[in-house]
């Protein structure tokens, strides 16, 4: 029975014999093969099966935009359909004052108009895979089709059609003038030119004869005062105004309409429901607000004074049509039922809030993400908590064993070769750019302190200059031929602690620093390359997220403690008088005089370079000039070392915190509701770049002396007596050849635990790289610029972990075409060389950019530090796990991990990562910091001791599960084979 009224006691059933024939036929038609679902029992399963079968041209999904158009027809009075609603994913509302649209939100439909929507889909006409070329013609066939022939008068339908034919207003139409000028001069044309039925290849690429002559697709990019006005594309489109422009944008090419037409006519004895589906699709000339072609029309009809229910219903059939999986079957649909069926499971998947708990009037916002609909689509699909009953693999085939000599390097060159020229054409994008003046900056300073604190450890045997070139050479080998490029290299704190103890014993015992370091070097590298030849780097699938989590939160910790520290560490070199009195300023003074009590160091210093002390006028030196001579500061204005500096430290403050909080706003800028998506994705990109460039501009109109970025200027070794190139024997005995060989061991485990736990890190599945890694061939580039940098005398460089996750941050792809109130989606990663690349050619170049550079405040270096460190604890689930500790049930996140372990067990795995974290730190921090990477090593035995305490269910949501021995999964899988025999059997 049709919905919405009353039932008549008339019924208009076909008489002829020719109608009684086709209906026998009907009801007697075998049922093909594999259109008949048999073992279907529910709705569910009866949709898989649609979903399942084969393809065919006409029947290939596209993307569905859906207008909602209504009208209101009574005696007496014009009117024309009127666009009230419109959805791409989201559901977006014509205001009441009409002059604007909603915000996009979550349709929220009633109960009662969905299962009237089933009712009339049940009862109402259909029509599938109909060949229509124009909205007269489609008319036609629903008032005079021979299945459905409607109990009306010839004079109603005559007036029924009319209404269908009548123009549609959308939206946008109400602020122009030349619309209704145009429209009429349209209408001749299409009395001309009638529609010809359009080929299949152009239907499924969503085009037909009225759009041949223009391509859709370049519409797009045009400006609106440029598009032509052709007799195939309707005149409206080359008025289309910028707003339109705009919304086709965020359509995806190819997609097709559904257009929704509901209304209530006055002169109507009952309604009029049809839903038809157009093969190919049509550009309907005026229907939609976009020039795309048709595909779907649901039209329903009916008597006055239910205005407000079929408005309802209209929702329900463009929300429906929304939906992924309704929308498949309606585009495979081959029969009323498959159409039922759909709807069927719509309402299987349907959630109902009680009345009375929630207003119906709050609009719901769009959520961040979308759960994924594939478990509707596919028989069997796992739940989330069934898809952790089976372990996932926690490696990929990069780290399985080869048995050969450099097996695993040899299959990384083979998995990188193909992707290499593709590495520098990805690399040509203005997010690049920003990625690369970023980094750059960060990298700087890093590499300069590092040299600087190697130049005090090793007076001056290494220092800034020799940090900066093997900084640029390791870096440039390394982005060129490595297998993981969006690495970072940097310096490490183990590495200085190392170079800091083996002076120190090369000086006790008269041996030559930078020969035996070259011996210990060259040792390393050699055994770095036995670990790629036996393929070591296999290994890493045992570091899990623990570990992972555990050294990762360690390093960005150290990052901001040290930014924290350096800004703190200010207060010596520009002293403040925190209790001055204001009224006593002009009396305050500080001047140098010599020592009262010079020690032995000075009289030597004195003597040795013959400088007479009564003849030096003290009270005229400038404060360097006090400092090289030994004198000493005296008076109420003087610090602990020097004169007290006004403003200088809290100016510092100033710009450290400013710079930490500028770019944290300008990154999360691209979330913003102001200024066009473009723009807030080029500030978002540049963010860090922007704000180093604004406060270096500020602090220099501001004037205080802040300390600058110092490079050094002259390409030269920083000691006259050594050269570039080192022996590794030099003056030193022949048996510190081999005495290097027990430091070298020591090291190796820091380069291959620093290295490889970062590359785990930058190659984690939730970056969905697409192009591979190569962890051995990582390790050998590491290797061999390490043997090169030992012969050179250059410092030792290894993966930088806080570098290498901001350079990934900064790299992220996100769609581009989203629907109103999507969320961009997470693509992936910008996977290319190009940035590190320039990285470190720039920072090579540096000596020769120091007129640029000494303008960039150290404190906004410091502030970016912290930003890095801040960021990119990001996504640690450790630290979200901590949260918990302090937060009410009620008001704990909805976790996966928490829906599936008990919340005791939770805080067990959070308080052991939090013990070996700070162990790894207290140990970090002690004069045996030398062993830190042994210790890091050790935090893989604690996970698998913690097998003992936790289920492999529990830890496969905290954690990655470990790898099984070979012996142990034969034995499972023996296991399940008599299992699966047993079953069988019974």
């Amino acid at each position: 029975r049709m919905p919405l009224v009353r039932q008549s006691h008339r019924h208009h059933r076909p008489h002829s014999r020719k109608d009684r024939r086709r209906e026998r036929e009907k009801d007697s038609a075998p049922v093909e093969q594999g259109d008949h679902c048999e073992s279907c029992n529910t709705p569910s399963q009866r949709v898989q099966f649609i979903l399942g079968t084969e393809e065919d041209e006409q029947h290939v999904p596209h993307d569905l935009f859906t207008e909602l158009d209504e009208i209101c027809l009574k005696e007496g009075e014009d009117a024309e359909w009127k666009e009230t609603a419109r959805w791409l994913k989201f559901e977006e509302d014509v205001e009441d004052g009409g002059e604007r649209w909603s915000k996009p939100y979550v349709a929220t439909l009633s109960l009662h108009s969905l299962f009237e929507l089933r009712s009339c889909l049940l009862n109402g006409m259909l029509l599938l895979d109909v060949s229509a070329g124009s909205m007269e013609e489609i008319a036609d066939l629903v008032l005079c089709h021979p299945d459905r022939c409607w109990a009306l008068e010839e004079r109603t339908r005559v007036r029924v059609r009319e209404v269908l034919l009548r123009k549609h207003r959308h939206q946008h139409e109400r602020r122009r003038n030349l619309l209704p000028l145009v429209r009429s001069l349209e209408k001749p044309a299409q009395a001309l030119s009638p529609h010809p039925s359009p080929s299949t290849t152009e239907a499924r690429n969503g085009v037909t004869p009225e759009a041949s002559t223009v391509d859709l697709s370049k519409v797009r990019g045009m400006d609106p005062d440029a598009l032509p006005v052709s007799l195939g594309l309707s005149l409206e489109c080359a008025l289309c105004s910028q707003a339109e422009l705009h919304f086709l944008k965020k359509i995806p090419i190819g997609a097709e309409a559904s257009n929704v037409l509901v209304g209530e006519l006055e002169f109507l004895p009952q309604p009029i429901v049809a839903f038809i589906r157009l093969t190919p699709a049509v550009l309907l000339s005026g229907m939609t607000e976009v020039p795309i072609p048709t595909r779907f029309l649901f039209v329903l009809l009916g008597p006055g004074g239910k205005a407000h229910r079929y408005h309802e219903i209209g929702r329900s059939m463009a929300t429906i049509m929304t939906d992924e999986v309704f929308h498949d079957v309606a585009y495979k649909a081959k029969d009323r039922a498959d159409l039922v069926a759909g709807i069927d499971e719509f309402l299987d998947q349907v959630t109902v809030l009680p009345p009375g708990e929630w207003d119906p009037s709050i609009r719901i916002e769009p959520p961040k993400s979308v759960p994924s609909q594939e478990k509707r689509k596919m028989p069997g699909a796992l739940e989330d908590s069934a898809s952790h009953s089976k372990p996932e693999k926690h490696s990929g085939p990069e780290l399985e064993r080869t048995g050969r000599l450099f097996g695993g390097l040899i299959l990384d060159v083979k998995r990188k070769a193909p992707w290499f020229w593709s590495d520098f054409r990805d690399g040509v994008s203005l997010q690049c750019l920003a990625s690369f003046l970023f980094l750059y900056c960060a990298c700087m300073s890093p590499v300069i302190t590092f040299g600087g604190l190697l130049g005090e450890a090793t007076r001056g045997h290494i220092s800034a200059m020799e940090s900066l070139l093997g900084a640029s050479m390791t870096g440039v080998v390394y982005s060129l031929f490595a297998g993981q490029p969006l690495t970072i290299l940097g310096s490490t704190g183990p590495v200085l602690v190392f170079e800091k103890i083996l002076y120190k014993f090369c000086r006790e015992h008269a041996l030559s620093y930078l020969s035996l370091r070259a011996c210990i070097g060259l040792w390393t590298s050699f055994f770095c390359v036995v670990l790629v030849a036996t393929d070591a780097s296999s290994l890493v699938c045992y570091i899990t997220r623990f570990t992972e989590e555990a050294f990762a939160s360690l390093i960005c910790i150290i990052f901001i403690y040290e930014a924290l520290e350096k800004l703190n560490h200010l207060r010596e070199t520009f002293p403040v008088h925190m209790h001055s009195e204001l009224d006593l300023l002009t009396i305050y003074y500080c001047k140098c005089e010599p020592p009262a009590h010079p020690s032995n160091e000075t009289r030597s210093f004195w003597a040795t370079n013959r400088i007479n002390v009564s003849s030096i006028t003290w009270e005229n030196l400038t404060v360097s000039e006090c400092r090289s001579v030994h004198g000493e500061f005296r008076g109420p204005a003087c610090g602990h070392n020097g004169p007290y500096a006004p403003n200088v430290l809290f100016w510092c403050f100033i710009l450290f915190f400013s710079t930490f909080v500028l770019s944290s706003l300008l990154k999360t800028f691209k979330t913003s509701r102001y200024f066009p998506t473009r723009v807030r994705s080029t500030v978002s990109d540049f963010a860090v770049f922007l704000a180093i460039f604004i406060m270096v501009l500020i602090d220099f109109m501001v004037g205080i002396p802040s300390p600058k970025l110092h490079v050094p200027h002259v390409f030269k070794p920083t000691r006259d007596d050594r050269g570039w190139l080192i022996s590794p024997i030099g003056p030193n005995p022949w048996w510190t050849v081999l005495a290097a060989l027990i430091p070298a061991l020591l090291c190796t485990i820091l380069i291959f635990m620093d290295q490889q736990i970062t590359a785990v890190i930058v190659n984690r599945k939730e970056h969905r790289l697409k192009k591979g890694c190569g962890y051995h061939l990582d390790l050998f580039m590491v290797a061999v610029m390490l043997g090169v940098c030992s012969v050179m005398g250059l410092p030792w460089f290894v993966a930088a972990t806080v570098l290498s996750i901001t350079h990934v941050n900064s790299l992220k792809v996100e769609s581009d075409c989203s629907a109103p109130g999507e969320q961009p989606k997470f693509l992936g990663i910008r996977e290319q060389r190009v940035t590190g690349l320039m990285i470190f050619v720039l920072m090579g170049c540096s000596v020769f950019l120091t007129s640029a550079l000494k303008f960039i405040p150290m404190p906004v270096l410091y502030g970016v530090f912290l930003y890095m460190g801040v960021s990119s604890l990001r996504g640690i689930q450790f630290f979200d796990r901590l949260k918990l500790f302090w937060m009410p049930a009620k008001h704990q996140p909805d976790l996966i991990y928490l829906r599936h372990v008990p919340l005791r067990k939770v805080h067990s795995f959070t308080l052991i990562q939090l013990l070996c974290l700070v162990l790894l730190w207290a140990i970090k921090a002690s004069p045996a910091a030398i062993v830190f990477p042994m210790m890091v090593l050790a935090l893989v035995f604690v996970r698998k001791v913690m097998e003992l305490c936790f289920s492999k269910r529990e830890l496969s949501f905290l954690d990655d599960l470990v790898p099984e021995s070979r012996k142990k999964r034969l034995d499972d899988a023996k296991n399940e084979a008599k299992e699966q025999e047993v079953t069988a059997g019974l």
